[in-house]
């Protein structure tokens, strides 16, 4: 936390008022000491000033270049992979074949996005005191596309303390948590999973700092499922801040008992796989990935990909329900559009978030029809991957940058012959397309109404 807040001037702390917490008594006399009168527990407040007006509309924002790009799913390790088998239309969905122990017995019957040669990778001797799968995949991930020595490059052009490394995970290393209680000796974790920082959200920010030899701000963003498109958004304002000059951004996350679990409790995970914007969709199907991307400012007159705008909201209608008319949804891809300073029908691609549950395709559907044209063309690619969760992000970032640079305009991968839903408008196109495009979205919705929308461009 120190590294990442010494940029802080001590004026700022000193303007920041304290926050008094309200006593039983005082919680229970209807005394409300934030905002304005007392508080009726029979009513909501009028949230009508919440919508942002034309003046509150976010102003374009300076681009960002985007240097590299790489992700490793269950489709396979790096950019070829995963181009290829959007091409072909080749599943990464397998049948549930993770875990050991108490997991193996009780094993769910579902669909998974599992990356193979995780439990291959053997971390560098100084690493291994933070050994766990979620680590081992952010390792893998970063040896492909020549990444290890991209990032290296880019350390020596800035300096390692003028770079920033933000990481979005969702459960980060509770694996390993899970892990270590199965493994009590003599009721303490077992020794080779004493690192306190192992078993904290930040594990996997801190790992990627010490493996890259980074050295600015390090932050782990853990917004569920939106984690990792919106640490695009915070690489910008603190590039575009002076804080940085650069940025390492990305997001990790694997599959533990924690996540099949804590889904399937939830009734939100398909025991066939996932088939977003489906007539007969009936849940998700969870993955695992790992992905990276740098950004840096752009030079003059530079060609190459960008990140034109970014946009964030919280609409806070259900801990794990969209709000029905997806307010929160559209709020953060009207903002996205207009950072970038273009408007909907400039949009050639937009990368749904589209998990399959029938709540989520039905709500984004409504806020993409409101919003767009039908000449957009817009799909979920999580038939091909499954969610992953923290990394869901960035994984379908580096898909909108591969529609920008390579024309490939992914559909949407089921089982069968596709049985479109009803409510879907003429923007969600289940079929591949191959045309070239000059901007692309991606979509990333988080548990608690977390959302975030990115615009990505080529120049």
């Amino acid at each position: 936390m120190q590294r990442a807040c010494r940029h802080v001037r001590q004026a700022d702390v000193q303007d920041i008022a304290p926050i008094r917490l309200l006593s039983p008594g005082e919680a229970t006399a209807g005394h409300r000491r934030i905002g304005h009168g007392p508080y009726n527990p029979g009513s909501f407040p009028d949230m009508s000033h919440a919508v942002p007006s034309a003046s509150q509309t976010p102003t374009p924002m300076a681009p960002l270049a985007i240097r590299a790009y790489t992700s490793t799913t269950a489709l396979g390790h790096g950019l070829t992979a995963q181009a290829e088998a959007l091409r072909i239309r080749r599943s990464g969905l397998r049948r549930n074949d993770f875990g050991e122990g108490a997991t193996a017995e009780a094993r769910l019957d579902t669909w998974i996005g599992r990356v193979e040669g995780v439990e291959d990778v053997v971390l560098p001797s100084d690493l291994l005191p933070w050994d766990c799968r979620n680590n081992r995949l952010a390792w893998l991930a970063l040896q492909q596309d020549d990444f290890v020595a991209k990032v290296g490059d880019l350390v020596a052009r800035h300096g390692a303390e003028r770079v920033a490394a933000i990481i979005g995970t969702s459960t980060s290393s509770i694996g390993a948590s899970e892990e270590a209680y199965t493994r009590l000796d003599a009721g303490a974790f077992p020794a080779d999973l004493r690192t306190p920082l192992l078993h904290t959200p930040h594990s996997i920010g801190d790992f990627v700092r010490r493996m890259t030899g980074i050295r600015g701000p390090c932050v782990t963003v853990a917004t569920a499922c939106s984690s990792s498109a919106k640490v695009f958004a915070q690489a910008a304002r603190l590039i575009h801040a002076g804080v940085v000059d650069a940025a390492l951004v990305g997001g990790i996350d694997t599959l533990c008992g924690s996540v099949l679990f804590g889904f399937n409790s939830l009734g939100l995970v398909s025991t066939q796989r996932c088939l977003p914007f489906d007539a007969r969709r009936d849940g998700l199907s969870l993955g695992e990935a790992g992905g990276y991307a740098i950004l840096e400012r752009v030079a003059d007159g530079e060609p190459g990909l960008r990140l034109c705008g970014y946009g964030e909201s919280s609409d806070a209608h259900h801990m794990s329900t969209p709000h029905p008319e997806g307010l929160g949804a559209r709020l953060a891809m009207q903002d996205a559009i207009a950072r970038a300073g273009i408007t909907p029908a400039d949009v050639g691609y937009l990368n749904l978030h589209g998990t399959a549950t029938p709540a989520n395709d039905t709500v984004e559907a409504l806020a993409v029809a409101g919003l767009f044209d039908a000449s957009l063309h817009a799909s979920s690619t999580k038939g091909w991957t499954g969610h992953t969760l923290g990394a869901a992000g960035i994984v379908e970032s580096v898909f909108a940058l591969i529609a920008l640079e390579h024309g490939l305009l992914p559909g949407i991968l089921g089982d069968g012959e596709p049985q479109p839903d009803p409510a879907c408008g003429p923007q969600i196109q289940f079929a591949n397309a191959d045309r070239s495009i000059r901007y692309a979205m991606n979509n990333s919705f988080g548990f608690g109404g977390n959302n975030a929308s990115l615009v990505f461009g080529k120049a």
